[in-house]
């Protein structure tokens, strides 16, 4: 998917340990950025920020609970920065990740639906009325947690945990919801609530020691990978050769 390009634009910058070797990546990745704050708009009167969808030429006021991946990877991101910018990219940050908070809290489950339209003169409607145990919103309150070091991050995820225990949890496991409107439940346990929602909310309550971000990069899907050390990065950023499927051998 489209968002996932952008996470790894930064994250093989931080992989490759920030260095020469893969400058470009970062580089790429601020580009990338300017045009999502071009897209960045906020509601009346509660001041959420959001990210608009572009459809071709137009931007339609309207915010996925995928998008909501982003205030992580900004935070993440905000340090590369001189100190005006990264301020205000983690200040931009932190007010998406209140956003993809209230997601939950404005609905009668405390579950978030699928996604959310911003129209004029109200802060935000559900759309698409689904909930299917997405990570993205608990992901970004780990690392903003961890970057900041504010518990109010740890507050957040445990309401979203309770909602899901008191919503979700069956005597066999997990389920989404049909309808976040009325709890009605869809009998299906998607494979990324164990893989992403549950770690990610497992780290959010663990030391920030436990797969430190000193050592480990996740990719999109929560896979932790080591970072390069500097004396062994020097190829990092160099062609790769390309093998045929069959013989294994360069072509």
């Amino acid at each position: 998917m489209g968002d996932s390009f952008y996470e790894y634009l930064l994250k093989v910058w931080i992989q490759g340990n920030k260095t020469e070797h893969v400058k470009h990546y970062r580089q790429m990745w601020e580009t990338s950025m300017e045009g999502l704050l071009s897209l960045t708009k906020k509601t009346t009167p509660s001041n959420y920020y959001y990210i608009c969808e572009k459809n071709g030429g137009s931007l339609s006021d309207k915010m996925d609970e995928l998008a909501c991946f982003a205030p992580g990877m900004l935070a993440l991101g905000a340090s590369g920065y001189g100190p005006e910018k990264s301020e205000q990219i983690m200040n931009l940050a932190k007010e998406l990740a209140r956003t993809c908070y209230n997601f939950y809290q404005t609905t009668p489950t405390k579950l978030a639906g699928e996604n959310y339209f911003f129209h004029t003169g109200q802060d935000m409607g559900v759309g698409t009325s689904w909930n299917i145990l997405r990570p993205e919103t608990v992901e970004s309150l780990m690392y903003l947690w961890r970057l900041t070091g504010n518990k109010t991050y740890q507050d957040w995820g445990w309401d979203i945990f309770q909602a899901f225990e008191k919503n979700s949890r069956i005597e066999s496991g997990y389920v989404g919801l049909r309808d976040v409107n009325t709890g009605e439940k869809d009998n299906m346990m998607q494979s990324f609530f164990l893989a992403e929602t549950l770690k990610y909310l497992y780290l959010l309550f663990s030391p920030p020691s436990v797969i430190s971000f000193d050592e480990w990069v996740f990719n999109t899907e929560a896979h932790p990978l080591r970072i390069v050390p500097v004396s062994d990065n020097k190829g990092i950023g160099t062609p790769v050769r390309q093998f045929g499927r069959k013989q294994g051998k360069p072509e």
